[in-house]
C-alpha cells in the first residue's frame, strides 16, 4: 500500500519528543505526529497520551518534497460536541457577567419593529436661560479641546530632535 495524503495507516510509536511523536510506517518509512495533532483536547505533555512501542492509527496529512511525512491521530477521533448555543440566535459574548446581558437587557423579539435613531431635540437660545447657554458652551468647548489634544502630536518639536546638540 503506497503512502499518500489522506490514507489511514497503522504504525508503531518509535520515539517521543516534547513537540510530537515519531511513528514507524509500512515500507520502512516514518512520520511525525505533532503534539497538536494527538488529541482533540489540549496536550501539555505528550507522554501522558502516547507511549513508545504503542500501536496507533494515523492519517497522512502531508508529504513534503524532502520526504517528511506529517501525521495526525486527532483527525481519526470523533469530534467533541460543540457547546450548546444560547437560544434565539443570540451570539453576544457576556463572559464577565455570567453569560447574562448587562443591566438585565434582553434582545428585542424579531417581530417587533426595529428601533430607529432619532436626533436629540436641540434647544434654541430663545428658550434657554443665560446659565444654560454658558453651561452648554463650556461643555462643547471642553469636548472640542479634548479631541484636539488627543489628535495633537506629543512631540511639539516636529520630530527632528534637538538641533543645538548637532556638531
Amino acid at each position: 500500500m503506497a503512502i499518500e495524503v489522506g490514507s489511514v495507516l497503522e504504525g508503531k510509536v518509535t520515539g517521543i519528543k516534547s513537540f510530537g511523536a515519531f511513528v514507524a510506517l509500512p515500507e520502512g518509512k516514518s512520520g511525525l505526529v505533532h503534539i497538536s495533532e494527538v488529541s482533540n483536547s489540549f496536550v501539555e505533555d505528550i507522554n501522558t497520551v502516547l507511549k513508545e512501542g504503542e500501536t496507533v492509527k494515523v492519517k497522512v496529512m502531508s508529504i513534503a518534497e524532502d520526504g517528511k511525512i506529517a501525521l495526525s491521530i486527532k483527525r481519526l477521533l470523533p469530534r467533541e460536541p460543540r457547546p450548546e448555543q444560547r437560544g434565539n440566535g443570540d451570539r453576544g459574548n457576556y463572559r464577565g457577567n455570567g453569560g447574562q446581558r448587562p443591566n438585565g437587557q434582553r434582545r428585542a423579539p424579531r417581530n417587533e419593529a426595529p428601533r430607529v435613531w432619532q436626533p436629540k431635540k436641540v434647544e434654541t437660545p430663545e428658550n434657554m436661560s443665560f446659565e444654560d447657554m454658558m453651561s452648554r458652551f463650556k461643555s462643547q468647548s471642553e469636548d472640542k479641546l479634548a479631541s484636539l489634544n488627543a489628535d495633537a502630536p506629543h512631540n511639539r518639536r516636529g520630530g527632528y530632535g534637538n538641533r543645538s546638540r548637532r556638531k
